[in-house]
């Protein structure tokens, strides 16, 4: 069996951002044992899976990651969105689009300290859309 709902994330300003509680706060009646696939609608944010402790950490996503693809390269052609447009396209295709989780026990079946991430790479992102299947 599979269910499939499709929700909107408030706007988030450029950077890293933990969602976990807002994606399972829409999650009713999660399987005993089964997959969720979490998928981004967009091509200039991401999401991943990383620590939800320590905030330094998502700073440190966001100065790696703007250090690594800086926003105003001149080898980019792709420009008339602003400088943030194309290294937004470039990390959102580094990070990816979807991620998998398993469900156990109701639940998802994260690691004590993991949490689903907006990687928002825009200045001005605007509401983002995030389809979630539910396979039992």
């Amino acid at each position: 069996m599979i269910d499939q709902l499709e929700i909107t994330l408030p706007s988030f300003k450029r950077g890293y951002h933990i969602i976990t509680d807002l994606i399972t706060s829409k999650l009713k009646n999660l399987p005993k044992n089964g997959l969720i696939n979490i998928f981004i609608k967009h091509t200039s944010a991401a999401i991943t899976i990383n620590e939800n402790a320590d905030p330094s950490v998502l700073v440190d996503f966001e100065n790696f990651t703007n250090k690594l693809i800086p926003d105003g390269d001149s080898s980019f052609s792709h420009t008339m969105e602003g400088s943030d447009d194309m290294p937004a396209h470039i990390k959102s295709s580094t990070y990816g689009q979807s991620l998998t989780i398993p469900v156990t026990n109701y639940s998802l079946n994260m690691g004590t300290w993991q949490g689903i991430y907006l990687c928002e790479f825009r200045n001005n992102g605007g509401n983002r859309k995030l389809v979630i299947t539910i396979y039992y």
